[in-house]
């Protein structure tokens, strides 16, 4: 029998140009016989090096805890807000809706003989929690203490009509 030698030919000598989808870093590997972890470990060090250059800035904007329940016939809100004065929070209720909003300012200053360090950061917030029916919005109170926002609107308790639906097993088909 006749030996017979086989060659392949590439991509660039068939005429063929490779894909700009595949110049892409991430991309080195063959589309069909890549491992998708080397692929995922390629991603995250070229995410490393990206925010290894970038400088971290702190958001303009966040959102404190805000914890919203029905107790005693009354609908209570409660808002930490770390660091911020009476002055500086500011609470509007509507039929609909309860707002809490307000903004952050925050700056540190330190010296000493072999630096001098300044810090200021701001943030504004907003939130706005629906009401529940029969709420008296004319009767809402709002304190503040030590970073801590209790707003209380009394709210008529609302009986809801419950049926309850029996549940049937049937015999399924198989």
């Amino acid at each position: 029998m006749a030996d017979v030698k086989v060659v392949k030919k590439t991509s660039e000598e068939k005429g063929m140009a490779r894909p700009a989808l595949f110049d892409f870093p991430l991309m080195r590997h063959n589309l069909f016989s890549m491992n998708p972890f080397a692929v995922m470990r390629d991603f995250l060090h070229e995410m490393d090096r990206f925010y290894a250059k970038a400088p971290m800035e702190k958001a303009e904007w966040w959102a404190p805890v805000v914890e919203a329940k029905r107790t005693d016939g009354n609908f209570v809100v409660t808002a930490e807000l770390p660091g911020l004065k009476k002055e500086e929070v500011k609470v509007q209720v509507t039929e609909g809706a309860l707002t809490v909003e307000g903004e952050r300012k925050q700056e540190k200053e330190e010296k000493s003989e072999e630096y001098y360090r300044s810090e200021r950061s701001y943030g504004h917030f907003y939130r706005s929690i629906p009401l529940p029916e029969g709420a008296d919005v004319d009767k809402a109170k709002a304190e503040f203490s030590n970073g801590l926002l209790r707003i209380s609107i009394p709210c008529a308790e609302v009986k809801q009509k419950v049926k309850e639906i029996p549940v049937q097993e049937t015999q399924s088909a198989a």
